[in-house]
């Protein structure tokens, strides 16, 4: 591909500094780029030393090899959060200091971006003209209007809309809770990742950014066009933009002509016989005549033949009948099509990008009948249902409702009920989390399966059962961490 990402910074109109910074370079001998935005919170001095600390760390990380970038850039959050936290307590005037930020690796060759994010900085996906938020905001704000609560007009002019509840800088464990919101997805042919802080988000919608990001125009008139878009609307806050784009060209089938038939002629039967070159001997044969008894015989056998073969055929078909009515009764399941329903969550949940999958009950209206089961392959999703959503088990089926392959990490299930299955959930490992789950009347609600290497010595132990049961629905427990804090406080 050829030069394909572009940063750019701006402070805005109204600003006298800029806490925002930026990544967006080749790594690992340019088999991937690295795309990073990085908001600063704490004021003057503090929010760019924050911001400052943070992109210095994510720089050291991606400088060293890795064949974990999930790990890799979890581990770049982390100490970024270490060393933001001890200059916090180092240095009294950046004591409320920390930053949000959206960190991209794309790998070229294969077509596939990781990310990692807190905060209310966002990552987007521009396919086939199309915009797609990738990322959601840490706040209540963003949490509003990703649940559809609010508009996005509504959500731009909120008075609470740089309220956020997470933030680098704060010390403590980031593996807890899953606080580092995480990642993958293909980066096809034609795609763009779009980047940027919430000055350009707070000021400017997503049919402007569209209407940008749709011209056939160079990044750097892109990204720039966006900077103003926002600054024409205000500039309120520091405007950050950084877009990497796979400009390899789509794979493309040559299309075939179909090779003409010739027609045969219509006249008499013709015998064409090639012998010198430019020599073609032609003999026009002439219809024998036949005797009209023995043709009438002929055609007599034919017809008592074909009859014989037909009622022959009959009766094997009355046979073949009876086979299938006695299979079908001692395992009416084969060949049954899923129902429409559960076709349509198992692809919401296979084409899903992002972490956080909402379903509603305004388009599953009914209860999903499932007669095969709903996989769930995803290293993180968290799938929140807006309504009453009943999953009901098919009266023919034995299995899961929902099977947690070993590739999974976190999967969270919210408000969901399961009716009459004999085993709800199967998972591979312990990665699954339930909240105000509903299992009615089924015989096994969760089972969990460990698979080890043979004639190995395998160590540890299963860890206690953390689940809770509630006869009325429960709110998730506040973290420890504080909730609310404002940005680009003074």
């Amino acid at each position: 591909m050829a030069e394909n990402f572009f940063g750019l910074t701006d402070t805005g109109k109204v600003r006298g500094n800029n806490e925002d910074a930026f990544i967006a370079q080749h790594a690992w001998g340019d088999k991937f780029i690295i795309a990073c935005v990085i908001d600063g919170v704490g004021g003057y001095s503090g929010g760019e030393v924050a911001a400052d600390i943070a992109r210095e760390a994510i720089l050291e990380h991606t400088s060293k090899s890795t064949t974990d970038i999930i790990s890799m850039m979890k581990r770049a959050f982390q100490d970024a959060n270490e060393k933001i936290h001890s200059e916090r307590l180092r240095v009294k005037e950046h004591d409320s200091m920390a930053c949000v930020l959206t960190l991209a690796a794309i790998d070229i060759e294969n077509n596939v971006f990781y990310y990692a994010h807190i905060g209310d900085t966002r990552l987007y996906l521009f396919r086939d003209n199309s915009l797609v938020k990738i990322t959601k905001d840490h706040s209540f704000v963003g949490f509003m209007e990703e649940s559809g609560r609010i508009s996005e007009d509504s959500a731009m002019r909120h008075p609470k809309r740089n309220e956020i509840n997470k933030a680098l800088g704060f010390g403590g464990d980031l593996d807890e809770d899953d606080y580092i919101e995480t990642g993958q997805s293909p980066f096809l042919p034609g795609d763009m990742l779009l980047l940027c802080s919430d000055g350009l988000t707070d000021m400017v919608n997503k049919e402007t950014m569209t209407n940008v990001l749709t011209k056939k125009s160079q990044l750097e008139e892109k990204a720039t066009e966006l900077i103003s878009e926002a600054n024409a609307k205000g500039g309120k806050d520091n405007i950050t933009v950084v877009l990497v784009h796979n400009t390899k060209s789509p794979a493309k089938h040559e299309a075939t002509m179909p090779t003409p038939v010739k027609k045969k002629a219509a006249h008499s039967p013709v015998k064409t016989v090639h012998t010198e070159p430019d020599t073609v001997i032609v003999d026009h044969e002439r219809p024998r005549r036949r005797s009209g008894v023995l043709t009438t015989i002929l055609s007599l056998l034919c017809l008592g033949l074909l009859a014989t073969t037909l009622y022959l055929l009959w009766l094997r078909g009355k046979d073949v009948n009876k086979t299938k009515e006695t299979v079908a009764a001692a395992n009416p399941t084969i060949d049954k099509p899923r129902s429409p329903g559960e076709l349509k969550l198992q692809n919401a949940i296979d084409t899903f990008i992002g972490d956080t999958l909402y379903l509603s009950d305004s388009v599953f209206t009914e209860p999903i009948l499932i007669s095969d089961t709903i996989q769930i392959v995803k290293d993180t999703i968290y799938i929140k249902t807006r309504g009453n959503i009943v999953l009901q088990r098919d009266s023919a089926y034995k299995g899961p409702a929902f099977k947690l392959t070993s590739e999974c990490k976190s999967v969270m299930i919210d408000s969901l009920e399961l009716r009459d299955f004999d085993l709800g959930i199967s998972t591979a490992n312990t990665a699954l989390q339930l909240n105000n789950v509903r299992f009615t009347n089924c015989r096994v609600p969760v089972q969990a399966t460990f698979n080890f290497p043979a004639n190995k010595f395998i160590s540890g132990r299963i860890m206690d059962n953390a689940f809770a049961t509630d006869s009325l629905p429960r709110t998730a427990a506040a973290p420890a961490r504080p909730t609310r804090f404002y940005k680009n406080r003074r």
